[in-house]
């Protein structure tokens, strides 16, 4: 039985969680072209070495980030999102009034 280490939850077995693609830095959403954007969307680099993924642990709805290496299938650490993300990001539906 494979198992992850869920920062807030503890070590649970692989089949509760859920895998949400790679951490990526967002481009702005009001600069950028369509096609920056949906390739920051769509598509993830598939590179062999070690990936820095979002994770959902299932049951609980907690999101947070694994190191894991692709090749192998290691996962070599998890932990909180807010270590790398310490700001909210809002978005403006633009049909909304300011």
């Amino acid at each position: 039985m494979k198992m992850m280490e869920c920062p807030l939850n503890g070590p649970r077995n692989i089949s509760e969680f859920t895998y949400g693609g790679q951490v990526q830095v967002m481009p702005d959403p009001q600069q950028c072209s369509d096609l920056e954007w949906a390739k920051y969307v769509f598509y993830e680099d598939n590179d062999l070495g070690v990936v820095r993924e979002w994770w959902q642990h299932t049951p609980s709805s907690y999101w947070f980030i694994a190191e894991r290496h692709n090749g192998s299938d290691v996962i070599l650490r998890t932990y909180d999102p807010a270590t790398l993300f310490t700001g909210r990001v809002d978005f403006q539906d633009e049909g909304s009034p300011s």
